[in-house]
């Protein structure tokens, strides 16, 4: 990124994270977040960095930001009132979702409550087909009948949601026209805009999840580029999105549900670059932040990506009971367990760590803001592996005091130990807390977690890289240069992308190539358009379906060569299809049909590699030692040593 000056921005639930990048060097800053006003913390750094460095505003080329603000407004309840249009005898749809149940055992357990309310569900009378043919029309009449209920009803967004839309969007198109007409001043989704898949629930929780966090990221996203402008920067506000790619801010306004994993998303990338740096093949990355600790799996290069989203679990950290949401996503395992993780003994007298955070306010117990908790960052404080005077770049003085008293009321005095005993029990427990969320994770995915590198980025994960990557038997450890910022480095690594995907059912045996081929282009030109407004340029484009055997409940996702789109036979599916399907589970079916669900579309302009480190100089630190670098320490145990890479990379061995 030679001659330019970008700023990264993650707003975390404990720290926003800063990143100046100017002509290959980078400065960073912490600024504990402000969770009442996000934005005041990332204006409060944006000036300090440019104050610190003298830089002038005008000469900032990007600035480039990931927010947890859509999340906490769905997580809180916190959004819009939204009003739900959808096709007469679906009005339920959203309450009584697919009916799984995340605890087969619990014959009382508690389901997500829908974003909209009965009231403000209303029927519409029109009928679509499945394969995008009108049965009944729509009655302009009960659309104008349910514009005046939401009209009255005081609703802030709309969303729009009819059955096989998106086989064909005419109906929902029309719909809104007529709410454009009857309430011009309220933002209105629609599921063929925002998720154009089958599965109506999953569909249309998307739909009605995206208008309502809109208006508040539209006031968000408004107030921040106007309040940047305002102080010279001339510069693009881009977003990242969940699927590591960056948008505009007109297409986050648009789609604001995408954003709701960019801070995550951007640790992803940046652990990605790492691994192509040092030519590593398989990776883990671990990503610990003050809130909770992130898993992600990397293969040549890219992290794993998944077409789906949990979001608002009533269990947090149980799949399936939360809102589903289809939309790309970089894939993720999250955990409970951060810097600000509190540990507590429950009524049994077992030690409990997590998944209640301390946040930034008031904080851990060492942090001197009032707060009487005991946390993982109070643990480490006891037991003497942090600086109390450089944790967090100095952001904080730490007040060990505080913590050993903590932990002496909340762990020590019930489990009758010491407090360095319990301190250590704490780090133990959050630690193994992780180690079993990893192997869970690499099961759900097929994919094992035997020689892969541990890559440690966040403010936390350097204390517990090596006993993690000791506990599942990984090999080297990595904690990169600039580990504690790691999702801000990110964000400046990351790519402007769009992705788009829809359902399209064939078999591949009767397929018409040339209908199809033409419903792609106009998918291919989507994106690109998408991109070329956030960054000019050509893009490229990489295809993957969703295929399966006919007569299967579940497809794979399949990659296709980017040339079948301009002449390729329909057995490059199948030979794609049966290639990925011997992959991942061991065998094919000979004979079978192959049946193609949907298709996604991805347009990329990639942003250039760093340039290659110089060679490393420096002599190995032998453990037991802490190592404080920016934003982080790193924690060597005994029996262990740490070596300097290129680009001030540490390596971890035994």
């Amino acid at each position: 990124m030679a001659g330019t000056i970008a700023i990264g921005v993650d707003i975390g639930g404990t720290f926003t994270d800063f990143v100046l990048g100017a002509d290959g060097a980078r400065h960073t800053l912490k600024l504990l977040t402000t969770p009442h006003a996000p934005e005041q913390a990332m204006l409060a750094g944006i000036d300090q960095l440019l104050a610190t460095h003298g830089i002038p505003a005008a000469a900032v080329t990007r600035i480039v930001h990931g927010t947890t603000l859509a999340t906490n407004a769905l997580i809180e309840r916190k959004g819009a009132r939204v009003g739900f249009l959808t096709t007469a005898g679906f009005r339920d749809t959203l309450e009584m979702g697919n009916e799984s149940r995340y605890d087969q055992y619990d014959l009382l357990v508690d389901k997500p409550a829908p974003l909209v309310p009965r009231a403000l569900r209303l029927p519409i009378t029109e009928r679509m087909a499945a394969g995008g043919t009108p049965l009944t029309p729509l009655d302009p009449a009960s659309v104008e009948a349910a514009a005046a209920t939401f009209r009255d009803a005081g609703v802030e967004a709309i969303a729009i949601g009819f059955l096989h839309a998106f086989s064909n969007p005419a109906h929902e198109q029309a719909a809104a026209d007529i709410l454009a007409q009857a309430l011009p001043d309220i933002p209105v989704c629609l599921s063929a805009d925002v998720s154009p898949e089958i599965r109506e629930y999953e569909r249309f929780s998307t739909v009605c999840a995206n208008a309502y966090v809109r208006p508040l990221m539209q006031r968000y996203l408004s107030a921040l580029d106007a309040a940047l402008k305002a102080r010279g920067v001339s510069a693009p506000l881009l977003l990242m999105q969940s699927n590591g790619g960056l948008c505009d801010v007109a297409t986050a306004m648009r789609y604001p549900v995408r954003l709701l994993e960019s801070g995550p998303a951007g640790g992803a990338i940046f652990a990605a670059g790492i691994a192509r740096e040092l030519g590593i093949d398989k990776a883990l990355l671990l990503d610990i932040g003050g809130t909770t600790a992130k898993l992600c799996l990397i293969d040549d290069g890219r992290p794993h990506s998944a077409r789906h989203l949990e979001v608002a679990r009533i269990d947090r950290f149980k799949p399936g009971s939360g809102l589903p949401l289809r939309l790309p996503v970089v894939e993720l395992c999250e955990i409970g367990a951060g810097g600000g993780s509190i540990a507590r003994v429950d009524r049994l007298g077992r030690l409990l760590v997590g998944p209640r955070s301390a946040g930034a306010a008031p904080g851990p117990a060492c942090y001197g803001n009032g707060g009487t908790s005991a946390t993982v960052t109070d643990a480490h404080a006891v037991l003497g592996h942090l600086d109390p005077t450089r944790f967090a770049d100095g952001v904080i003085t730490l007040q060990p005091a505080r913590a050993a008293a903590a932990i002496a009321t909340d762990v020590a005095t019930p489990l009758h130990m010491t407090t360095h005993d319990a301190a250590a029990g704490i780090v133990a427990i959050v630690t193994e807390t992780m180690a079993t969320a990893a192997r869970e994770h690499a099961i759900e995915v097929g994919k094992g977690l035997a020689g892969r590198a541990l890559i440690a980025i966040g403010g936390a994960a350097g204390l517990h890289a090596a006993a993690f990557a000791r506990t599942l038997g990984l090999g080297d450890v990595i904690v990169p240069a600039l580990a504690g910022v790691g999702s801000a480095v990110g964000f400046l690594r990351a790519p402007v992308a769009f992705e788009k995907s829809l359902s399209s059912y064939a078999l591949v045996d009767t397929l018409d190539p040339t209908a199809l081929r033409a419903l792609l282009a106009t998918l291919v030109a989507d994106c690109r358009a998408l991109v070329a407004r956030a960054e000019p340029g050509e893009a490229t484009i990489t295809l993957s379906a969703q295929l399966r055997y006919r007569g299967q409940g579940h497809e794979l996702t399949v990659p296709i060569p980017i040339a079948w789109l301009t002449d390729g036979p329909a057995t490059t599916l199948r030979t794609a299809f049966e290639t990925t399907y011997q992959t991942r589970f061991g065998r094919t079916v000979p004979g079978a049909s192959v049946e193609i669900l949907g298709w996604t579309v991805r347009a990329e302009r990639p942003t250039p590699e760093p340039p290659t480190p110089p060679p490393a100089s420096g002599p190995d630190t032998q453990g037991p030692a802490t190592i404080v670098e920016t934003g982080c320490t790193i924690l060597i145990p005994a029996g262990h040593r740490a070596s300097l890479l290129p680009g001030g990379h540490r390596r971890i061995t035994p």
